[in-house]
């Protein structure tokens, strides 16, 4: 017998806003339906939910799904998000329906910067770190211990609109910015991570091998072979893990292809939606899990959300499966965890903590008549995850830069040298390396640069 790891990851984006245009929108982008100026209305919203408007019987079931009482209601403004969070963070709540172990439930926040848009229709909280500082502030307040944040991004869309999310890394700069920023204002590397969308592509896949070891984005799920009513998943436009696993199993992707296992070190689990349209965890998806797990193989469970929906609700009806379900299998005990303690729980056991966490050591190196400026850094304790650390340089006017390393001739050595082909290092005032290891362990050094040498800080 083996246990299961139930593992709930929030999107972690704000508050969202929709006018009633904007729901029209939406439903042409989805299903392809223009309405015009006249009947948007709410009440052809309501007839449209109560499949009582005349469209094609296609259609009625994926239109009246997206307008039910709980995907179309939003937490659409901040004050809406801090009430629901007294009562999804209080002690009352938590403990209804501990897990097998008397655990309480965890939330996983995946948090979202929003930066770099210039359109801001649904008023996006815009700026960095704003949605990471409020959930750090939250998580104080209400003395959580089990919570933790992590990361999720959105690339880039072609018009830098804030609603809308694409698939290109490479043409997201954003991506380094948010890193860089991370690390030097806030000391902090994600170990874990969702995609924006649950799309990936082979860049993302290539960039995240460099430093994300825990990855829980694959939405594996029989209905994305039969979407041909929602335009926005044809073809695999959007979420598109049509050939990744349908099993609660995690694995290493290969490195042409994120959604079969092959030699990236990094790994990627399976999350599905919650009271979705698409793709939504149910009973049968639960019963699977415990049958898995009664077979002797581990299982890690990811349920995906959102912090504009009503959490209390989603979670009251996943407490709800579990409890049906497991009482069918009552050897089988099950854990509320993090993204990443679910994860190294999964692949190396619960006695991970004991495996040697990464440490990371710097030396600088003052310029002389055979070199310029240079640093080295090394690995005190530990493997660093991935090729090489990663390095973010701020300078005196306030840019915000993202570099590769010098690789030593030994490994665990790396090397950067301040000169004219990278950054003089009179421009430099901070920069900071951060890494992981295979187990999800973390490590950010900062220094400041002034009066001619480094002091970590």
């Amino acid at each position: 017998m083996s246990e299961i790891y139930f593992v709930h990851a929030i999107d972690t984006e704000g508050p969202l806003f929709e006018s009633i245009d904007a729901t029209f929108d939406r439903i042409k982008s989805l299903y392809g339906l223009n309405f015009p100026k006249n009947k948007r209305t709410s009440r052809t919203l309501q007839l449209l939910k109560n499949n009582e408007y005349p469209i094609s019987e296609k259609m009625k079931e994926g239109v009246s799904k997206i307008l039910n009482n709980h995907l179309y209601k939003y937490n659409n403004n901040l004050n809406a998000i801090k009430l629901m969070n007294q009562k999804i963070f209080s002690k009352e709540f938590r403990n209804l329906d501990c897990d097998s172990f008397g655990k309480p439930w965890v939330f996983s926040w995946h948090c979202l910067d929003h930066t770099g848009y210039k359109i801001n229709p649904r008023k996006r909280i815009l700026g960095y770190h704003k949605i990471f500082d409020f959930y750090k502030d939250e998580i104080k307040k209400y003395r959580n211990k089990t919570d933790k944040i992590f990361w999720h991004f959105h690339p880039m869309s072609t018009y830098f609109e804030a609603h809308k999310c694409a698939t290109s890394y490479v043409n997201s700069p954003e991506f380094y910015q948010i890193l860089s920023r991370k690390i030097i204002e806030r000391k902090f590397f994600p170990s874990s991570f969702r995609a924006g969308f649950q799309s990936e592509r082979p860049d993302s896949n290539l960039i995240l091998e460099q430093w994300i070891p825990f990855d829980i984005s694959n939405m594996s799920h029989p209905d994305l072979k039969t979407l041909e009513n929602n335009i926005d998943f044809k073809n695999g436009r959007s979420g598109d893990w049509r050939r990744a696993t349908q099993k609660w199993e995690v694995y290493n992707p290969d490195h042409s292809d994120y959604q079969i296992s092959g030699n990236c070190k990094r790994y990627i689990g399976r999350a599905l939606n919650v009271l979705n349209r698409i793709a939504s965890v149910d009973e049968s998806e639960i019963k699977k899990a415990f049958i898995q797990a009664s077979n002797g193989k581990k299982a890690l469970v990811g349920f995906a959300s959102h912090d504009f929906r009503d959490l209390e609700y989603e979670v009251n009806y996943l407490r709800n499966l579990i409890k049906k379900v497991s009482k069918k299998f009552p050897k089988i005990n099950y854990n509320y965890m993090n993204t990443k303690d679910a994860f190294r729980s999964y692949l190396f056991g619960k006695n991970v903590k004991k495996k040697q966490a990464i440490k990371l050591g710097f030396k600088f190196y003052p310029s002389n008549k055979m070199d310029v400026p240079r640093i080295k850094i090394y690995q005190k304790k530990g493997e660093v995850f991935g090729p090489q650390p990663y390095l973010a340089i701020q300078t005196k006017t306030k840019r915000f830069i993202h570099d590769n390393f010098d690789f030593d001739l030994k490994k665990g050595i790396w090397h950067y040298a301040f000169h004219n082909d990278t950054i003089p290092i009179d421009d430099v005032l901070f920069i900071g390396i951060a890494s992981n290891d295979k187990y999800g362990n973390t490590d950010v050094i900062r220094f400041k640069y002034a009066n001619k040498s480094f002091k970590q800080i």
